[in-house]
């Protein structure tokens, strides 16, 4: 009998390596990509009713763009379908994107934490803190902070007469650090109110801000922040944890 070599691999180790790369952790089956959108759209549809109409607007308004514009240039109609067809399917996923993530936001809106998830979402310009720079042991109410080439920007989940104590105790604290008053403290309020910015305008709010530091600036500005970091848990009580106020991940993609 021929003996298999031990360097050989056996039958269907490869077919068993590529099935465990579909499967989750925690042993279930990951779903495919299309099986994500769909869960994605029904998720963003129950939130917003007018996903599917602006989405079938949008294909709709691109195939008849395309229609006219490729009657008119080669006189047939036909190039305009596909071309309509291809560009319609490509907004009308930037919508779903777009609407999905409103509808992620409006779902933690009011949960402790959901501030940090949106300026989490900032994909560069600004160097996000992961915890809480400031709390109430009391009213577990946080302060979060980020700072880039813009400055620093200190946000806070509503304007509560405790969150504006926060907030002006952690600007005093952060100038006498900075010591130098050319450096901009942006003071935001997560909010519907006057003056306060809306949970899911919040990334593209802080991204639109002024740059005035150069890059090396905001980087230094990042390392004198450092010393104001500080462990939360010896000034709270015992048995709270701050790190739970984290939110869920799949909360944000809607599971």
């Amino acid at each position: 009998m021929a003996r298999r070599s031990p360097s050989t691999p056996a039958k269907g180790s490869a077919k068993t390596t590529k099935n465990a790369a579909k499967t989750s952790t925690d042993g279930q089956k990951k779903p495919g990509r299309f099986k994500q959108i769909i869960e994605v759209f029904k998720y963003t549809q129950e939130m917003d009713r007018s996903t599917l109409p602006m989405m079938l607007l949008a294909m709709a308004a691109s195939i008849a763009v395309g229609l006219l514009v490729t009657w008119l240039v080669f006189n047939s109609p036909w190039y305009g379908v596909f071309m309509g067809l291809m560009v319609g399917l490509l907004i009308a996923m930037l919508i779903l994107a777009r609407k999905a993530e409103r509808a992620a936001f409006a779902r933690i809106k009011g949960q402790p934490g959901a501030a940090l998830a949106a300026m989490q979402s900032i994909r560069r310009g600004w160097n996000v803190e992961d915890e809480p720079v400031q709390i109430d042991p009391r009213s577990q109410k946080m302060l979060f902070r980020a700072s880039g080439r813009s400055g620093v920007a200190i946000v806070a989940e509503d304007s509560s007469a405790i969150s504006m104590r926060l907030l002006e105790k952690e600007r005093r604290a952060i100038r006498r650090v900075l010591q130098h008053d050319s450096v901009p403290v942006h003071q935001i309020v997560v909010g519907d109110g006057d003056g306060e910015v809306p949970l899911h305008k919040l990334p593209s709010y802080m991204q639109r801000m002024k740059k005035p530091l150069t890059k090396s600036e905001g980087a230094a500005v990042s390392q004198r922040l450092n010393v104001l970091h500080r462990s939360l848990r010896q000034s709270m009580p015992k048995g709270i944890d701050p790190m739970r106020a984290r939110l869920n991940r799949k909360a944000m993609r809607g599971r």
